[in-house]
């Protein structure tokens, strides 16, 4: 008997002493996901919050993670108490062991103000940070549609542009050809470092191996929308409302809030709401689209597994889950905010877990 209790005390302090020291690679291997996916949950809901509330005419607020501390405490006691008996007192031996858990998580918040601010924010987004997402894969179509007001001339839908607020047709003929040549293969985008100066060129009819009929009609079609030469294959963008030139594309760029509050604008909103002043009409749309960039709906409860939603005033307004369209392009705004974001003293959040 006391051998089997001295064995049980001991086997109680090696288990805790082992869940002790495990505790902080078990941790890691789930915080490192948790902690990200959580990140990247705020900052949706931090974007839709946004775009809902330029609808209203509020102005945004953003708040950056700077760090994040996961404290994790770990006690634990054990204790054994043997009598080998005497006389009358029976041999009897006692184990005692007590644990402790505790998790205190620290999150500290930066408010993005002044000059970061103004550069992340309010400045157009440069063609040569812009540009280059397409190289990348990502439709361009989608990309021009979400960060260009205008390319040559031709006027992309605004959120305060009154009687043209819906945009030249033009415009979104343009997009559709220009999607047609990249899913051919045969547009290119290339960016150039010049004397420390940044610049992107677009190749159209990239290939040699012999353009279709589609193909052919396409490239003449973005050359007589955008008044190209056609001695060459190989344009520059440029920031600007228009080009002396036939090799240069001008194309004027939209900021971060220029995107959410056009974004904003295509939100379907209750008639009281447009009647009573607080909003503004949903910009039409014209030129063959048939949908709002990103859909969003509204209702008094959001089902439970929207892919975002948020609270605005007595509503709820939410992504679903089921729409991958309006998901990837809320996706390709995201990246576009981190682009915007970036600055040469910006630091990544710094995530810390410390395991006792």
């Amino acid at each position: 008997m006391t051998r089997k209790a001295i064995s049980i005390a001991v086997l109680g302090l090696a288990c805790l002493s082992a869940g002790c020291s495990m505790i902080g690679p078990n941790r890691l291997k789930a915080d490192q996901v948790d902690y990200a996916r959580a990140l990247g949950d705020a900052k949706k809901r931090e974007i839709l919050a946004a775009i809902i509330g330029l609808r209203f005419a509020d102005s945004p607020a953003f708040l950056t993670v700077s760090q994040i501390i996961a404290a994790y405490t770990f006690d634990a006691t054990t204790g054994a108490t043997l009598n080998a008996g005497s006389g009358s007192q029976p041999n009897y031996a006692l184990a005692t062991g007590a644990v402790s858990y505790s998790n205190h998580p620290t999150f500290t918040f930066t408010p993005t103000t002044g000059e970061a601010y103004a550069s992340a924010y309010i400045r157009p987004l440069a063609p040569t940070l812009v540009m280059p997402l397409a190289e990348s894969g990502m439709p361009i179509d989608l990309l021009l549609r979400i960060t260009a007001q205008s390319i040559g001339g031709l006027q992309n839908g605004t959120a305060l542009g009154g009687p043209n607020s819906s945009g030249a047709p033009e415009f979104f003929q343009l997009l559709r050809v220009l999607r047609r040549l990249q899913l051919a293969g045969e547009l290119n985008i290339e960016s150039r470092d010049e004397k420390h100066t940044g610049r992107v060129f677009i190749t159209i009819g990239a290939t040699s191996s012999g353009a279709s009929k589609q193909t052919t009609a396409d490239l003449a079609s973005v050359r007589k929308l955008l008044k190209l030469s056609p001695k060459t294959k190989t344009y520059e963008i440029v920031y600007g409302q228009s080009a002396q030139r036939g090799d240069h594309i001008p194309m004027v760029t939209r900021s971060v809030l220029g995107i959410l509050t056009d974004l904003g604008a295509q939100v379907n909103v209750p008639d009281e709401q447009v009647n009573s002043g607080s909003t503004q009409p949903t910009i039409g749309l014209i030129g063959g689209e048939t949908r709002p960039t990103i859909i969003v709906s509204t209702g008094r409860k959001a089902p439970p597994d929207a892919y975002v939603n948020i609270l605005y005033g007595q509503s709820e307004y939410w992504i679903e889950r089921s729409d991958f369209d309006s998901k990837y392009a809320f996706t390709v705004v995201q990246n576009l905010m981190a682009l915007a974001e970036v600055t040469q003293d910006s630091k990544a959040p710094i995530v810390t877990i410390p395991a006792n």
